[in-house]
């Protein structure tokens, strides 16, 4: 564990908290800023074991007084469900937005369980939709792996920190949200994605002009295409496509892809948690 990179995120954390008017409850001996930064230490060391991040915490003195298990527990779930791990993940991205020019898109998968055991799944929203099942029964190509669940859409910054993102079906294609997560990135801002995000469309509308007003899409050419890219968009695509594996590798050895959450909630807090610890570690 790294002390700097704890007490950076819980400065953050923190910072965020008190500037958007929150106070902890009077009789709370452990501050709303402690008990998110557990969770955000769990993603960053722990694989998203929360209880197993609680008992180092408080066994090495990082939070004011020792909290119960069950008690971190709610605690967590109740800032959850009041939006803060969202609005703190919605303010770092707005920082960084507005301070690069290069940023990179990907998608990654989040399993719920196995394809094979879909039909007796009782994880909240993905339980019972009979109507549309296949919504949730994905593919991904590159390693021929199927799976049932969702997919994290996900725009970071040429050094790895994420400024924006969407959880969706796992069947939904990889252009769905591009709209909506490239909408509050400065004009003439470079986007660089993979093969699955060509489209001339999309990419019309983001960048109507040859001006540099909008966000130019620059997608790798598929084989089939007769018209490749540019020497400029080969160097960019060299230079910049890794840095979102990365983020992958860094989100996968968080255990993204293996989240033992019994419900949506408990899911969703997890995924949040590990974009701060992303954010948080690639900061540096």
């Amino acid at each position: 564990m790294d002390d700097i990179k704890i007490i950076t995120a819980y400065c953050i954390i923190d910072e965020a908290m008190h500037s958007l008017g929150h106070k902890s409850h009077k009789l709370a001996q452990v501050t709303d800023a402690e008990v998110l930064t557990v969770a955000m230490v769990a993603a960053m060391y722990y694989q998203n074991h929360h209880e197993r991040a609680l008992f180092v915490m408080t066994g090495m003195r990082y939070l004011s007084k020792p909290l119960s298990t069950s008690r971190f527990n709610r605690r967590l779930h109740s800032l959850a469900a009041q939006g803060w791990l969202e609005h703190i993940m919605e303010l770092v991205g707005h920082l960084f937005s507005q301070q690069e020019v290069v940023y990179i898109i990907d998608s990654i998968p989040v399993p719920v369980c196995n394809p094979v055991r879909a039909h007796r799944c009782r994880k909240g929203l993905v339980r019972g939709r009979l109507a549309a099942p296949r919504h949730y029964f994905g593919k991904c190509k590159a390693k021929r792996w199927s799976f049932y669940g969702w997919r994290l859409h996900l725009i970071c910054t040429q050094e790895g920190v994420p400024v924006a993102f969407q959880m969706l079906p796992a069947v939904w294609h990889d252009l769905t949200p591009i709209y909506e997560m490239t909408y509050d990135l400065p004009s003439g801002a470079r986007v660089y994605a993979d093969k699955g995000y060509v489209s001339a469309l999309v990419k019309r509308t983001l960048r109507p002009t040859l001006r540099r007003e909008g966000v130019h899409l620059i997608a790798k050419a598929k084989k089939s295409m007769k018209r490749d890219n540019t020497f400029e968009e080969w160097c960019g695509l060299r230079n910049f496509r890794q840095r979102i594996e990365s983020a992958n590798s860094q989100l996968k050895s968080m255990g993204i892809q293996d989240l033992h959450a019994r419900t949506d909630a408990g899911l969703s807090i997890k995924v949040l948690a590990s974009l701060l610890a992303l954010a948080c570690i690639n900061m540096f």
